[in-house]
């Protein structure tokens, strides 16, 4: 252990989101993000999927800290779950903490958790480590990589990027990059989300004329919806709506909240008398305003949705409307999306959404600008992450391309334990508790796979509860059986059904009791059965079946 660097992912592989990498060397740990994932089709009820912290929690004394390499909810967002759990200084960018800040603001957390900004270049010693800030492009403003400095070698974690020559606030630091490559990086944690496209990610600048050509002799109001946090495409809304003439209001909470942030911290240049609030939007003629709204992955409840849906206070959708679509869809997103953009288009709204016209570009690198950062920092050893297994497997395939090892080469899983010494990096077959962590409401980690079965159940067929009522003296039926439903059939119309559900689970408790058997579960189970069996045979449904058993 003393001369080994152990790498351990507890999110972010094998899946999109839920980024955290913990990196351990004798009895010091930090952990790059803290992020979480959005439930599935099937996850019913889940509001949102953190990952598993048991080793952390089991290891706290040797945490040293947080290091966070952005604002995305992918790489924050579960940090008020976990640090409850596993409390350590968080190390971030401004805008980075300003956006966590907000969160902790949420959870009444803020006097319990060391928030430490830095700035591109600082170093910063954590334990055994020194974490050196590098600047990055992204689709967020101060955005990181990690270059990690370890008694083994020298660590570098990309974080999410892009190389893009005319970003607002400087090109990724490939300067200091090639400067690594030359002192010698031991090994390389790499971005792979977008490894599957071949050339360079086209640059902001491009969105920014895309959304001039909109506003260009455009008579309607003007709709756009986008990710909150890229506050350079907020930005060049803003910019472009004052040079075409017209006011900005903005709806949704996160899209309010991180102009807050922004204008706090003056990331974003903004006229006192540019924003109205989006409750005076009717004293502003159609063709001189525009709104910028939250909804851009089809959220439920998001302001998107609900101008759609008829349910916004302030915003009725009509032909008098031009929305423009500024994002694209996170994997799962799609039926959301296309939800929204056809009720948009019921109500008559003129729609633009189409990747052609060039209304979004991604936020991460593509295979050429992959190549560069692969050229540059020239790793040792090869660790790709952030990315499902196909992403994983062709970004191997790339770093052999450039030079690495295929022995070098480390395709983890969750909670896999990489070991990684001056000499080798391999997977030592140690595992430790890794996975995902349901919060439901208030509840965290009370919902596990047979909550979720049992909720897919209900949702797919329905239940069926039993209820009767027994004597506690002689076991005679007092009351019942009776037959309640939902979500399985509409009782009205199958009154004969119930019945007979109702004769079945009687005959079953005649049997029992002229068996002598007053035991509670074997009453249960025998209706169970018999119900069970019959709805399979003649109705080939599989509804929950309930029986309630009481006893006075």
């Amino acid at each position: 252990m003393t001369n080994k660097l152990r790498i351990i992912p507890l999110g972010g592989l094998n899946e999109i989101g839920k980024n955290m990498t913990v990196l351990e060397y004798g009895g010091d740990m930090i952990v790059i993000d803290c992020g979480l994932g959005f439930p599935e089709d099937d996850m019913y009820g889940v509001d949102l999927v953190i990952p598993d912290v048991t080793y952390l929690v089991s290891n706290r004394k040797k945490l040293r800290g947080y290091f966070i390499t952005h604002g995305h909810e992918d790489h924050i967002g579960s940090i008020p779950y976990v640090l409850q759990a596993a409390n350590a200084p968080v190390h971030g960018t401004a805008l980075t903490n300003g956006l966590i800040r907000l969160k902790l603001e949420e959870h009444e957390m803020t006097d319990t958790v060391e928030l430490v900004t830095h700035k591109p270049g600082d170093v910063v010693q954590a334990g055994c480590f020194r974490v050196e800030f590098l600047h990055v492009n992204h689709s967020i403003a101060d955005a990181v990589a990690f270059c990690i400095h370890t008694p083994v070698g020298r660590i570098v974690v990309t974080g999410d990027f892009k190389i893009d020559p005319t970003a607002a606030d400087g090109m990724t630091d490939l300067a200091r990059f090639g400067e690594l490559g030359k002192e010698g990086v031991l090994a390389l944690l790499c971005d792979s989300t977008n490894v599957e496209r071949t050339g360079y990610t086209p640059s902001e600048n491009v969105v920014a004329e895309s959304f001039d050509r909109q506003f260009r002799g455009c008579d309607k109001r003007i709709i756009i919806t986008t990710f909150a946090s890229n506050m350079y495409r907020i930005q060049s809304i803003l910019d472009i709506a004052r040079r075409h003439g017209r006011k900005v209001a903005v709806t949704g909470r996160s899209m309010e909240n991180i102009l807050k942030v922004a204008g706090e911290l003056g990331y974003l240049d903004v006229a006192e008398d540019e924003i109205i609030d989006i409750s005076q939007i009717k004293n502003v003629a159609p063709n001189r305003l525009c709104i910028v709204a939250t909804g851009s992955q089809g959220e439920n409840m998001s302001a998107l949705y609900r101008m759609a849906f008829s349910a916004h206070k302030q915003v009725e959708i009509s032909a008098l409307d031009r929305v423009l679509i500024s994002a694209s869809a996170i994997p799962g997103n799609e039926k959301a999306i296309s939800r929204i953009i056809n009720e948009l288009y019921r109500k008559g709204a003129e729609v633009i959404y189409d990747k052609s016209e060039g209304l979004h570009v991604s936020g991460h690198a593509c295979q050429q600008e992959l190549k560069i950062v692969h050229a540059l920092l020239r790793p040792r050893y090869f660790i790709p992450v952030h990315g499902e297994q196909r992403m994983l497997q062709v970004h191997a395939r790339l770093a052999r391309q450039m030079g690495v090892s295929p022995k070098h080469i480390v395709i983890g899983d969750l909670g896999q334990v990489i070991e990684l010494s001056a000499k080798s990096c391999r997977l030592t077959g140690e595992t430790v508790p890794a996975g995902r962590v349901f919060v439901d409401g208030a509840g965290v980690g009370d919902v596990g796979s047979v909550v979720l079965r049992d909720r897919k159940h209900l949702a797919q067929d329905g239940m069926i509860v039993v209820c009767l009522t027994l004597s506690g003296e002689d076991g005679s039926v007092l009351s019942g059986p009776d037959i309640i439903t939902r979500g399985f059939v509409y009782v009205k119309e199958n009154e004969d059904l119930l019945e007979s559900l109702r004769d079945l689970a009687s005959d079953a408790l005649d049997v029992c009791l002229s068996r002598s058997i007053r035991d509670h579960v074997t009453i249960k189970a025998a209706i169970k059965n018999e119900l069970s069996a019959y709805l399979g045979k003649y109705v080939r449904r599989n509804p929950m079946i309930i029986p309630i058993v009481t006893e006075i």
